[in-house]
């Protein structure tokens, strides 16, 4: 450190200046080393701190001093001020180092305090605040965007040197810096001059800095791009925002010395104020808030106090030679719980989870490795038996390492936000928060970003991008690694070379910040004692460390979830409760009801938790289970690993004796019965570990942890402790006398399963959600129906879904009415009424004042009685255009268009009406008009027809999401099935290649491609059940956009392609219904029977297929009364042009379904070897 040529980097910026910093912190820390840069270097992101727990651990390892800061944005004036004028500054930047743990401490206040009082645009701390929270901290003037350049810009060197006494008084006579920089600007060779002159005469020292985006020289180009990203702009927009600088990377020493070797001081002071930067992180020391026990207990005497007060509970259904296996087990549990002082975390979960029931909040079974544990069954924070389902504790919290428990809960939905309410109440506002999630550019998503930014064609971009692998965790390098072809793909490719260097540098950048769907911290301070916060979209308190980071640093996380399924099944029960008067206790229901395993095996499991994929339908058929445990089995394996490995078809065939069941050792029967001999959970792992070769049960989770991350060298070490013992506590498969080859095979197949494996422990704990949906479905359809509809009312799509499911059911759903429909869906009899608050621009406060005055003054007599008694404050216009829409007034007698024609009027005599009501004059009406008298002779509706169907269907669409009373695809519902496949088909990933789809043009934007000016659309395009997307490159468009209109239903054929985020078809051909019929039609098949057979009959048919003469070959087949049919193939003479007339007529000669149709398989010309075929359906 005594080099005359010292230097180091105080104001830097890594990947946590969002889509600016262009430094990934490990790559730092290696040029560092690399270089032999002095050993000390600091962290500047701009207004945030995310950073800097990260950057200390890898400066730490690689033996370099962390010096942690920020680069704060200053008001120029108060905080909390928002009011400025076009063009005013909002803000100046500040460089912010804490020189000890005091100043780290102030300066994550300040950066927090900046998210919460001072955000306007961006957060902001001022000089009050600053001078609050000065201790420990050293100021630099930063950037050409600090006050004191801006001014020196300005020409008010005189106020620039006020504001730089002002910053001295703040921060210290010696802990104020004015900072120069050699970046290429000729604003900044001006500034440097006048600052240099300001030190010279005020005694202010100089810092020289670099102000570091990027790590080397020749990566502006790649920053460049970044900020695009950022801004949402391409490189070639004319008024993007640009860095006029190519000078900001991580400069050595020696270039630093060569720009600024005339100002020496300016230099040897970053060593100065790098030496005098000494703060630390503590890692490991847990900041729990300590829970309140009631007097004359320990916190540890209370969590066995209830936990063995609610196992007495428990075991009252258990037949007592068991009991003592429970003790034993809980007494092994507290050893470990108490031993590592985690007591008082159960105790904070169980104090909200007993708050959540007593309000009557609904709380899930359990989720993940928690469900293993006895002490937390008996606490009543899960609710399943660990000893009955075999789970296991030391999957949850093992003896042999140090981690903290982690308790998923899931909570229903609406009350989720009420739990953590209360947690902030109990607690304290300033001790919980939500947790930061950081979203990165990776892989695919760089090279589409990149590609967006360089203006290459989405054709180009898209082929690059796919073909980098989308394995979990690939990224470019990786990729580049593995396939050496995949760099001659990016070089073949227009601009791919420059965006695959581009991507490279860029991937692994933080791209956005988000917020932990889950995850809350509670502290025993408050926070921003030990992480710094920002604020969320909605106002959040967010810790401004991810996850891993928190726990590190010992901030303990609670995992608050919100669960659908749990609000879904409160709402059946009380639906149940409604309708039949039974009180249903949903956690005592016996597991082995024959109905729902009924149902099960039929895959009817539309809205039965995490078995309605249709994948999942096909598999529950193929298994047909019969018991709770096959359940919990489908839900651990039905996952890619497993499905690609062969575990669950060896599972199915296992069952019906297709294949032999092989616990490869005796001894392992006990274990892997359950699953045929299939290794299918996680903890078979740990337990084969303990019997073959002798591990404890924590140190053969740590063997399965080892297998889970597949490192070579610890796969290695394990396998031979496995075989052979570690000489200490493992004794190993061969002094336990086992056969070696053998266990070594058997080692070998862990290895490879432990990719595949799952949580036992979570997998039963969602297998039972599982059974208890599929339950209520199978015991309580209508009221379960009403539930799942009542609690996904807001989602258009799965309304859809499940109302079709209910037709299915053989369950009406009746249309909205006013007089019967409440807000949510209603049960009347073996029906379901459509819910008022589905209805779009029908608020909450409608609804009430409609509801309240029904239940007062009983039913409404039409739109105009309707309008006299509800306030019209809350049913406006709007309001009553959409119940009208919806069908909400057809229950009057009147038709859509006579309501919607005279809903001004009923509205003009309502407001009469309540004007009157208000002034206490009772209208002559009411005098003269005989309650018995004809109501059309009180209320006015003009005599006119109703609108045609398409038109209502259009309303029902518009109000809806959905049509409810019939569905324009209808009439056409045989062709599609016979030429296309469904569109919810497209979306699964085994679907590719080309295919015909169907349905009905939803919308359709039109473009022109920037490059050649061509026209092209996307179009979004649905059938009866699912939506897709379709995209028309220019060559289609110009051939076929006379289709592209809104509400036609056209027929495409195309491609699948498979996003990241969705999947689109690429449309080749775009065809009406008729044209379709012509184009796809491979043969008609025209049945005959000869009972009844005439020759008229038989001319006729001549006539009818000589009328419609075509192309499309006929075939007729005879059937003959107990007798084989008979085939007979037509000439060219008797080939048909196949259309609805043609269909129509054979239907009137023979009658229904005496024909079928038997599709092509589309193939485009260019794709012969890669399509997906059609099959023969009947039409």
């Amino acid at each position: 450190m005594n080099n005359s040529k010292d230097f180091v980097h105080l104001h830097l910026h890594t990947q946590y200046s969002l889509l600016d910093g262009a430094i990934l912190v490990g790559d730092l820390m290696q040029k560092i080393k690399e270089k032999g840069m002095t050993p000390m270097v600091g962290i500047s992101d701009h207004g945030t701190m995310h950073g800097i727990v990260d950057f200390y651990r890898q400066a730490r390892a690689n033996d370099i001093k962390p010096i942690l800061g920020c680069e704060v944005y200053v008001a120029p004036d108060s905080r909390f001020n928002t009011t400025y004028e076009r063009g005013q500054e909002r803000n100046h930047h500040l460089v912010l180092q804490a020189v000890n743990n005091k100043g780290l401490s102030n300066l994550q206040k300040l950066v927090s305090l900046a998210q919460f009082e001072g955000f306007h645009y961006k957060p902001r701390v001022d000089k009050e605040i600053m001078a609050q929270y000065s201790e420990g901290l050293i100021a630099m003037s930063a950037c050409l965007a600090g006050e004191i350049p801006r001014k020196i810009i300005r020409d008010q060197y005189d106020e620039a040197v006020a504001a730089a006494h002002e910053y001295r008084d703040i921060f210290g006579k010696d802990n104020f810096f004015l900072e120069i920089q050699e970046n290429g600007i000729e604003e900044q060779l001006m500034v440097n001059r006048n600052i240099i002159k300001m030190s010279r005469d005020s005694g202010i020292p100089l810092v020289a800095t670099n102000d570091c985006h990027y790590l080397n020289k020749g990566d502006h180009l790649s920053h460049e791009v970044l900020i695009c990203i950022q801004t949402q702009s391409t490189i070639n927009s004319p008024n993007r925002f640009e860095i006029h600088s190519d000078q900001l990377w991580v400069k050595t020493p020696e270039e630093m010395w060569a720009a600024f070797g005339e100002v020496p001081d300016a230099l040897t002071n970053t060593v100065e104020i790098a030496n005098r930067c000494n703060t630390s992180i503590t890692f490991g020391e847990l900041h729990l808030p300590e829970y309140e026990v009631p007097e004359g207990y320990t916190i540890s005497s209370y969590l066995e106090h209830l936990a063995r007060k609610g196992l007495h509970e428990k075991l009252a259904k258990i037949p007592s030679e068991k009991h003592q296996i429970y003790y034993d087990r809980m007494q092994k549990e507290f050893d470990v719980i108490i031993g590592k002082n985690f007591a008082g975390y159960f105790l904070i979960v169980w104090d909200f989870m007993n708050y959540s029931r007593s309000v009557g909040i609904p709380v899930g079974p359990g989720r993940g490795s928690g469900a293993g544990s006895l002490v937390a069954y008996s606490l009543g924070i899960t609710d399943l038996d660990p000893i009955y389902f075999n789970l296991l504790f030391e999957r949850f919290l093992n003896p042999e390492r140090s981690s903290m428990p982690d308790f998923d809960i899931d909570f229903c939905v609406k009350g989720r936000e009420q739990v953590i309410k209360y947690v902030r109440e109990k607690y304290g506002d300033d001790r919980v928060s939500q947790i930061i999630t950081f979203g990165k550019l990776l892989g695919r998503s760089t090279v589409r970003d990149v590609g967006r930014v360089l203006e290459v064609p989405l054709p180009i971009v898209d082929k690059l991008a796919k073909a980098i692998p989308s394995d979990p965790g690939m990224t470019l390098r990786k990729a580049l690694k593995k396939d050496e072809d995949l760099r001659k793909v990016f070089q073949a490719a227009e601009q791919g070379e420059l965006i695959l260097n581009h991507a490279v540098k860029l991937e692994g950048l933080v791209r956005n910040t988000g917020m932990h769907a889950a995850g809350i911290v509670i502290s025993d301070k408050p926070l921003n004692e030990y992480v710094p916060l920002c604020r969320g979209q909605n106002n959040e308190v967010i810790a401004q460390f991810e996850k891993d980071t928190l726990e590190s640093v010992g901030l303990v996380k609670f995992d608050f979830l919100g669960l659908n399924n749990l609000t879904i099944i409160d709402e059946a029960i009380k639906q149940i409760k409604k309708n039949r008067g039974e009180d249903l206790d949903i956690a005592s229901i016996p597991l082995d009801n024959k109905k729902v395993y009924e149902l099960l095996s039929r895959g009817d499991t539309t809205a039965v938790f995490q078995l309605e994929s249709s994948g999942m339908k096909n598999l529950l058929k193929k298994l047909r289970p019969e018991q709770f445990e096959d359940i919990i089995a489908l839900v651990a394996l039905y996952r890619p690993g497993p499905m690609e490995s062969g575990m669950l078809d060896s599972f199915v065939k296992r069952k019906y004796g297709e294949e032999e069941i092989d616990y490869i050792f005796p001894d392992l029967e006990e274990i892997l019965k359950e699953t045929r001999g299939v290794v299918i959970y996680q903890e078979q792992v740990m337990q084969i570990a303990q019997i073959i070769g002798g591990y404890s049960l924590g140190s053969a989770d740590n063997l399965r942890r080892a297998m889970g991350k597949k490192k070579a060298a610890e796969m290695e070490k394990q396998k031979q402790f496995f075989l052979y013992g570690d000489g200490d506590t493992i004794p190993g498969a061969k002094a336990r006398g086992y056969d070696m080859k053998m266990a070594e095979d058997l080692f070998d197949k862990l290895a490879k399963f432990a990719g595949y494996g799952f949580n036992k422990s979570h997998s039963a704990a969602y297998a039972l959600i599982s059974y208890q949906t599929a339950y209520l479905k199978a015991l309580y359809p209508v009221e379960y129906m009403a539930a799942i509809l009542s609690c996904e009312i807001d989602k258009g799509d799965k309304i859809v879904t499940f109302t079709e499911e209910c037709k299915n059911m053989g369950i009406d759903v009746l249309p909205p009415n006013i007089n019967k429909s409440g807000v949510n869906f209603e049960i009347e009899g073996t029906a379901i009424h459509f819910g008022l608050g589905a209805i779009k621009n029908v608020g909450f406060n409608a609804i009430e004042a409609a509801l309240q005055e029904r239940d007062k003054n009983g039913e409404f007599k039409n739109i105009y009685d309707f309008c006299e008694r509800v306030d019209l404050r809350a049913c406006n216009k709007r309001v009553l255009e959409s119940l009208v829409k919806a069908g909400a007034f057809d229950c009057s007698g009147k038709n859509r268009r006579q309501n919607l024609q005279v809903i001004e009027r009923a509205l003009e005599e309502g407001q009469r009406k309540h004007k009157m009501a208000e002034q206490g004059i009772m209208s002559i009406e009411a005098f003269l008009v005989d309650e018995e008298s004809d109501e059309e002779e009180q209320f006015f509706f003009p005599d006119v027809e109703e609108m045609p169907e398409n038109e209502l269907l259009k309303m029902e669409k518009e109000v809806l999401d959905f049509y409810i009373s019939n569905h324009p695809l209808a009439i056409y519902n045989n062709i599609l099935k016979t030429f296309t496949i469904p569109i919810g088909e497209v979306a699964n990933p085994d679907s590719e290649g080309d295919i015909v789809i169907g349905g009905l043009v939803k919308h359709v934007k039109r473009i022109v491609t920037k490059k050649k000016g061509e026209k092209m659309a996307f179009a979004n395009v649905e059938d009866m059940d699912s939506e897709v997307e379709v995209v028309v490159f220019p060559r289609t468009f110009e051939q076929y956009s006379r289709h592209l209109e809104n509400d036609k239903i056209i027929i495409i054929a195309g491609k699948i392609d498979h996003k990241e985020d969705n999947t689109v078809i690429m449309a080749d051909k775009i065809m009406d219904v008729t044209e379709a019929m012509e184009m796809l039609t491979e043969l008609v098949t025209i049945k005959l029977t000869s009972t009844g057979m005439t020759s008229e009959i038989l001319n006729k048919l001549k006539t009818t297929l000589a009328t419609h003469h075509g192309d499309v070959p006929v075939k007729l087949y005879l059937e003959k009364p107990k007798a084989y049919g008979v085939h007979i193939k037509t000439g060219p003479d008797f080939g048909i042009k196949p259309g609805y007339d043609f269909y129509n007529e054979i239907d009137n000669l023979l009658g229904k379904d005496r024909y079928e149709i038997k599709s092509k398989a589309y193939v485009h010309e260019e794709r012969k070897n890669n399509y997906r075929k059609n099959g023969s359906k009947s039409a």
